[in-house]
């Protein structure tokens, strides 16, 4: 059950998208209001949302944080959350990470899904992500929380689009079947230098019950994964800051490389 008005959910959108646009941080949401629930938290999200598509932003694919064992306990929460993707935030591979539209960028590796069915919850299970599933690709995360020094709990990020801000996609696309995905590995490099190593089953043991996951918490709000869709399944790597300076690569088994540099 929601806690927030209508115009409470309104301002606080307000609050937070005008802090991701102008590269400032804030302090968290449950700070002002302790008794906000997880519905309120989606409220705000998809009050953010539909700012975007007012303003002629288009939402170009869905991602789902907090994934890993690792992230959870790194951030300290409880659960998974998602979010979702603007048409602003996608970098082409090898492009530049602007430093100063963002606060304290990370970056971490992941998989990307991308749909040729509908996939609509809830029951929604590993099996039907594997057979609505049309490729895989590798993706890079740039996430950027607006709250004081990365600090949250799960409702004021959910609040947040999930720290969502950039995103890199790119290397190599692959139909499902032509890779073990429990079990493909990655290895970041920032500046050279080996700073990450994982495999696809630290998300959820699975890539594909991540993508599971965000269909049935979508079908909450009666909303599907339309086919076509692109889903950034989570963090396969801790998150690792970057720098104004910094160059990085990650290398994914069978998918090719993805790489950027902070500007």
């Amino acid at each position: 059950m929601t806690t927030l008005t209508a115009q409470e959910v309104a301002q606080l959108a307000e609050y937070i998208e005008n802090a991701e646009l102008q590269a400032y941080e804030i302090t968290k949401v449950t700070d002002q209001y302790p008794d906000m629930d997880y519905e309120d938290a989606f409220d705000i999200q998809w009050q953010i949302r539909k700012q975007k598509l007012a303003r002629g932003n288009k939402v170009v694919g869905m991602k789902m944080g907090l994934t890993s064992w690792a992230k959870m306990k790194q951030m300290g929460v409880e659960k998974p959350c998602y979010g979702f993707l603007a048409d602003y935030f996608s970098i082409p591979d090898g492009g530049d990470i602007k430093v100063d539209e963002l606060i304290h960028p990370k970056i971490e590796a992941e998989l990307a899904f991308v749909t040729k069915e509908e996939l609509r919850g809830p029951g929604i299970h590993i099996g039907d992500v594997l057979r609505a599933t049309d490729l895989v690709m590798p993706a890079v995360e740039v996430i950027d929380s607006r709250y004081k020094d990365f600090n949250f709990d799960l409702i004021s990020v959910i609040a947040d689009n999930s720290s969502s801000s950039r995103f890199i996609s790119g290397g190599v696309a692959k139909p499902i079947a032509d890779l073990e995905l429990k079990t493909l590995g990655v290895v970041m490099r920032l500046n050279g230098q080996v700073v990450q190593t994982g495999a696809g089953a630290a998300v959820l043991g699975h890539p594909a019950a991540s993508v599971a996951m965000l269909a049935n918490m979508l079908a909450e709000r009666g909303e599907c994964l339309p086919a076509g869709s692109f889903v950034m399944t989570g963090a396969i790597t801790a998150a690792v800051t970057v720098n104004r300076g910094d160059s990085f690569t990650v290398d994914f088994d069978g998918l090719g490389c993805i790489s950027g540099r902070v500007v």
